[in-house]
C-alpha cells in the first residue's frame, strides 16, 4: 500500500503539482523572478511596506493645499501625478542594434523596471529605417515606484545639470502633462560614467489629471519642480 506521507523536506505543492508559487518557478509572477534581469536592475526597486517621501507630502501637504486654494472643487477633482514615462530613441540602432541594447539596460538601471522595445511605425528611407525596426525603449512608472523615481530626479538628477537653472514652464503640451527633456543620462547616480560608452538623451514626461497647464504647473510647484523663474 502506497504511504500518504510526504518526504521529508519536499516543497507544498501549488496548483498544477508545482512548487507553492505563481508560475511555480521561483515563486514569481508567470515564473519570472528578480534573477530573470541579472544584475542590471539593482536601484530604484520599491521596498514593500515602505511610504515614498513625495506620496505622503502628496496625501499630507500638497492636496490639503490645492484644496485650501481650490474651495469649490471636490477633492477628487484636483491634480494629480498618474505616471511617469520615460523613454530614449536612438538612431543608431538602424545600424548598430548593440547601441539600442545598452539604452535600454541603462533606462531599467535608472528607473529599476523591466524597459520595453519601442518600434518604428513608418518606413522613412531617408534614414534608412523600416517599419517595425527597434528603434527606442521605454518604461512606464506608476504608483509607488513614479514617487520614487520623481523624488530622485527633482532632488538628485536635476541639479546635477552642468549650469542648472530651473526646468522651463513652457513644456507643457495643454493637457496638463510636463515634458522634460534629458541631454545626458550620467545626471542619474545610477549610471557609472566611467561605463558609459556613450551620452545618451532621454525624454521624460509626467501625466497628470489636472485640466489644464495652469493647474498642473501649481502641482508640480507644491511638489518641488524646480521651475525657472
Amino acid at each position: 500500500m502506497a504511504s500518504d506521507k510526504k518526504p521529508a523536506g519536499a516543497a507544498p505543492a501549488g496548483k498544477g503539482g508545482a512548487p507553492a508559487g505563481k508560475g511555480g518557478a521561483g515563486g514569481g509572477k508567470g515564473g519570472k523572478g528578480k534573477g530573470d534581469y541579472g544584475s542590471v536592475v539593482t536601484r530604484g526597486e520599491h521596498t514593500a511596506g515602505v511610504t515614498p517621501r513625495y506620496k505622503a507630502k502628496f496625501s499630507d501637504k500638497v492636496l490639503p493645499e490645492l484644496k485650501k486654494r481650490n474651495e469649490s472643487t471636490n477633492v477628487m477633482e484636483l491634480p494629480k501625478i498618474v505616471k511617469i514615462v520615460v523613454n530614449t530613441c536612438q538612431g543608431e540602432a538602424t545600424q548598430n542594434i548593440k547601441a539600442l541594447e545598452s539604452a535600454a539596460t541603462e533606462l531599467e538601471i535608472i528607473t529599476g523596471q523591466k524597459a520595453i522595445i519601442t518600434r518604428a511605425k513608418k518606413s522613412i528611407a531617408t534614414f534608412k529605417l523600416r517599419a517595425g525596426m527597434p528603434i527606442g525603449a521605454s518604461v512606464t512608472l506608476r504608483k509607488e515606484r513614479m514617487f520614487e523615481f520623481y523624488d530622485r530626479l527633482v532632488n538628485v538628477a536635476l541639479p546635477r545639470v552642468r549650469d542648472f537653472r530651473g526646468v522651463s514652464t513652457n513644456s507643457f503640451d495643454g493637457r496638463g502633462n510636463y515634458s522634460i527633456g534629458i541631454r545626458e543620462q550620467i545626471i542619474f547616480p545610477e549610471i557609472e560614467a566611467d561605463k558609459v560608452d556613450k551620452n545618451r538623451g532621454l525624454s521624460i514626461t509626467i501625466v497628470t489629471s489636472a485640466k489644464s497647464d495652469e493647474a498642473a504647473r501649481e502641482m508640480l510647484a507644491l511638489m518641488d519642480m524646480p521651475f525657472r523663474k
